[in-house]
């Protein structure tokens, strides 16, 4: 039997206001407090919501609200920089369609969800300490105050303050040795992809576009860099630079990557920085505190699942706070999520080998794509897309020493 109440969910992104409506239907009462002192509007670039992530978000009823905002992404397709097509990857028949949103959109659609059934969120609390008394557990802000309830969920993000609270010798972001770029289009003078996204492993970098009918859309850009780059770092050269280096970087591909850059506003371009992943944190909990989302398991964008996962936690960690006392939920809650986690973290990282190939890594990949794709039959790597959590099912604690995850639905 849960004997959780109250929650303090650190983080007011992505996965802060999906965890707190997420424990509001465990009948847990959660506050938000986010450390900026304003509403994250306007930052960030294009994401995808897989089918397990729409899922997930169809347990709280907030699917349509993320439909509303997104395009409908019905395929990938994979090119060579030479124009070849590779492969296609369809998004599942049988279940909802993956969407495609721009990471502002998406934030402020999940914010006005939650503020809109009561939830409070309270912004400009940077949190510096945690104290665990035994009965409850107390935050400390950077301004002073303090707050406490049942339990702590760190939803902080991959750089969390909450992971190196629980441990100090937590591991810290890996670099994937890219730096990625991206920008939204109002026009794009190109013909609509009809819900496919189009992505060209070219000679130098990785880009991707999709075109939506009234020919808006938008593009992104995975640049290869063997030496870490800091996000300071990659803003201090001006965008109008940079998309003269990104122009130039596909100047010997045949596709539109170059047409695209050439039409960007300079003020449009997003400077991402490096992309980094999370692929093991030993620890994700101790005491009344837990992590969720990318805190406790973040995949580098090329997963095109990072999202959908924080959604997938936010609500499988509900559902074991109530069933059970946080003593016990919370190891049912990793028991449940770490292994697919970390084959979809994996998964993602050798996909950025292969964007970052060499000459001879390219030629291999290019020839033999093709048939990977044909001979691993695509639904077989539906395994992902299909997962489903049944929320009205009785959580079960987890066995001592258990390390294979419950199934849960699909």
């Amino acid at each position: 039997m849960t004997d959780t109440r109250t929650a303090l969910v650190i983080g007011g992104g992505i996965a802060g206001p999906v965890t707190a409506m997420a424990l509001r239907r465990a009948g847990i009462e959660a506050t938000v407090y986010e450390a900026h002192p304003e509403t994250a509007d306007g930052i960030g670039g294009a994401l995808s919501i897989a089918p397990n992530g729409l899922n997930a978000l169809a347990v709280l009823d907030a699917d349509e609200a993320v439909r509303r905002i997104s395009e409908p992404l019905t395929a990938m397709v994979l090119h060579s920089g030479t124009g070849r097509r590779l492969a296609t990857l369809n998004s599942p028949s049988h279940l909802p369609t993956m969407r495609l949103v721009w990471r502002p959109d998406l934030y402020r659609a999940l914010y006005d969800e939650a503020t809109s059934r009561g939830i409070r969120i309270v912004h400009g609390r940077r949190l510096v300490g945690v104290t665990d008394s035994g009965p409850a557990v107390t935050a400390h802000f950077a301004d002073g105050t303090t707050a406490s309830a049942d339990v702590l969920v760190g939803a902080d993000g991959i750089r969390s303050t909450v992971r190196s609270l629980i441990d100090p010798s937590a591991p810290q972001p890996r670099y994937t040795g890219l730096i990625s770029f991206g920008a939204r289009m109002a026009a794009t003078g190109l013909p609509s992809t009809r819900g496919e996204m189009i992505m060209v492993f070219g000679r130098r970098a990785f880009f991707g576009y999709q075109v939506n009918d009234d020919g808006s859309g938008g593009w992104f850009v995975n640049l290869p860099r063997r030496e870490p780059m800091t996000r300071a770092d990659a803003r201090r050269t001006s965008a109008g630079q940079w998309l003269g280096v990104l122009a130039e970087t596909f100047a010997d591909d045949r596709v539109p990557a170059t047409t695209l850059i050439r039409r960007t506003d300079p003020a449009d371009l997003l400077i991402v920085g490096p992309m980094e992943d999370l692929p093991s944190v030993p620890t994700w909990h101790r005491g009344r505190v837990v992590l969720v989302g990318d805190a406790a398991h973040a995949p580098s964008s090329s997963s095109g699942q990072g999202a959908s996962l924080a959604i997938e936690s936010a609500v499988e960690l509900a559902r074991c706070l109530r069933d059970l006392p946080h003593q016990t939920a919370f190891p049912t809650y990793e028991r449940l999520r770490r292994p697919r986690v970390e084959r979809i973290i994996a998964m993602a990282a050798r996909t950025n080998r292969d964007k970052a190939a060499g000459p001879v890594g390219r030629v291999l990949r290019d020839l033999l794509m093709p048939l990977v794709m044909k001979v691993a039959r695509l639904e077989r790597m539906n395994w992902q897309f299909e997962y489903r959590i049944d929320w009205d099912a009785p959580v079960g604690a987890a066995p001592v020493g258990a390390e294979r995850p419950e199934r849960v639905g699909a």
